[in-house]
């Protein structure tokens, strides 16, 4: 079970993730208190399909609630109501920002205050991933009784001390040995003037952690590129004071006066400095993700030649079955928050999202479920990307799924306004030319399926995971119906007639139904 751990502020909000099969938190980010902070964790929780929260509850030094503590039951109820299903736990925690803060002083690196109270989060999840999933210790078997008396007894505790005191020795001797591969290589200030600034044992080694690479492999990796001195030294002090976080994936510079405790620390950190963090939601288009990639660094040009590729012949390649020749990439750029290296290229993003599509499609079996639908698996794609931009939840996106189905099967036009945006947006994004609703609903376009009958021609969007099992496996309790709105309270309104989908309107519908397209 994946899950979101959050540290509430009045004006930052702290987040964190985890899977708890894994057991191990990861701070994310904060999120500001501004009023738009449950759609932002509303997004997230979509980006990674995650339903379920661990929300720090704070106490005082007598383990009473306090006024921050009401101030967050609010708040997680307000959350409740704004993520349709979610499950909300509460996590006991007192002085977590003081350690999270401790923490990231004692890596010696900069850090901001959003930074604290994602650490914050962490630690609130990783404390009840423990709790959860942790076993009691057992207690000692009750003593024996004695059964050798006198000199026999006597006899009997001369030898326990006598192991004791050799086992004392070698203990010493053991940790003696650890403490001493603890220390630097070699032991030189790199900050002094020109005399050892200038040292080849300062100057910079570079060393890649690769992604998945355990603690032991990189452990042995370290000693062999002359930076530690015992590999075992290195994967014992990880496992004490890790706090059950692992070593992350990414370019590091390192030198031989680090001791094992500083490059520890820097590699369960992660290299922030060669590292950025991306996040594509479901339900974004191509173009959307295009301006994504610009802002963050990559010119217009790097993100057009890397869209124009056809990514076929790889080992994912299959996944373009049923796309017309020369199709786009819209509806296959799976959204999820990603990792890369700041020298990844464009084409290595989307190569990353692409196997991740794979991925899903394949771990959940869609196409042959689209195929035992009488859809090839472009086709589920397609009807999955409206869907996704139809409704928000999975119980929704099921329904809508099967009213499309009903309306393929009747041929009758799929009626979808969020079609009609799409071929607006395709050739005018900034409604130069159709300025209204009436004009976008009669734009001459295959997209348009108030107009045009069957699927459009290709996705509209990235559907999520939730919108690819909805389209895969709609709700057959909606058989009958052929229409459906959502509400002005969000909820989800179905009819079988044009009348009560007319009243439904009247009924439900006085803002969102006239909203722009």
């Amino acid at each position: 079970m994946k899950l979101i751990a959050l540290d509430v502020g009045t004006k930052r909000i702290g987040v964190a993730k985890a899977d708890s099969a894994v057991r191990i938190a990861i701070p994310y980010s904060a999120v500001e208190v501004d009023g738009n902070e449950f759609k932002k964790i509303a997004s997230l929780a979509r980006a990674w399909d995650i339903n379920s929260f661990v929300i720090g509850l704070p106490r005082n030094s007598k383990g009473e609630e306090t006024a921050q503590s009401k101030y967050v039951r609010k708040f997680a109820q307000v959350l409740k109501s704004e993520i349709s299903g979610a499950k909300i736990c509460f996590q006991d925690e007192s002085l977590t920002s003081v350690e999270a803060e401790k923490r990231l002083k004692n890596r010696k690196k900069g850090y901001k205050k959003g930074d604290i109270d994602s650490e914050a989060a962490a630690i609130i999840l990783q404390d009840f991933l423990e709790q959860k999933t942790g076993k009691p210790t057992s207690r000692a078997a009750a003593a024996k009784q004695k059964s050798v008396k006198g000199a026999k007894s006597h006899r009997f505790v001369t030898v326990l001390v006598a192991v004791v005191c050799l086992l004392g020795a070698v203990a010493a001797v053991g940790y003696g040995y650890y403490r001493y591969n603890l220390r630097p290589l070699v032991e030189i200030d790199c900050n002094a003037d020109g005399t050892t600034v200038d040292a080849d044992e300062c100057k910079e080694t570079k060393f890649v952690v690769e992604s998945g690479t355990g603690a032991s492999t990189i452990a042995t990796q370290l000693k062999e590129a002359g930076l530690i001195r015992d590999p075992l030294t290195f994967q014992i002090y990880v496992r004490l004071n890790a706090g059950g976080k692992s070593l992350k994936a990414g370019e590091y510079s390192l030198n031989k006066t680090m001791s094992v405790g500083e490059i520890a620390d820097a590699l369960i950190k992660g290299g922030r400095e060669n590292v950025f963090s991306f996040t594509i939601f479901p339900g974004e288009t191509v173009r959307e993700i295009k301006k994504k990639l610009v802002d963050v660094g990559y010119s217009e040009e790097q993100v057009e030649a890397a869209f124009a590729k056809d990514y076929l012949g790889k080992d994912y390649s299959w996944i373009f079955e049923g796309r017309p020749e020369g199709g786009s990439l819209e509806g296959y750029i799976y959204g999820e928050t990603y990792e890369f290296y700041k020298d990844n290229t464009v084409e290595e993003i989307i190569e990353r999202t692409l196997q991740e599509m794979a991925k899903v499609i394949q771990e959940n079996d869609l196409k042959a479920k689209f195929e035992a639908l009488g859809y090839n698996l472009y086709q589920g794609i397609t009807l999955a990307s409206i869907v996704q931009k139809e409704a928000n939840n999975a119980t929704d996106q099921a329904k809508v799924a099967q009213i499309f189905y009903n309306r393929l099967q009747r041929e009758i036009p799929l009626g979808s306004d969020v079609t009609v945006q799409y071929a607006v947006d395709l050739v005018d994004p900034n409604r130069e030319v159709y300025t209204n609703n009436a004009l976008a609903l009669e734009i001459d376009s295959p997209y348009n399926t108030r107009r045009v009958a069957g699927l459009p021609p290709g996705p509209i969007s990235n559907p999520g995971l939730s919108a690819l099992i909805g389209a895969a496996t709609p709700d057959g309790s909606v058989s009958e119906y052929i229409y459906f709105l959502t509400g002005d309270d969000g909820v989800m309104y179905y009819s079988s007639t044009e009348e009560e989908h007319n009243q439904n309107i009247r009924d439900h519908c006085q803002v969102l139904c006239n909203v722009a397209l």
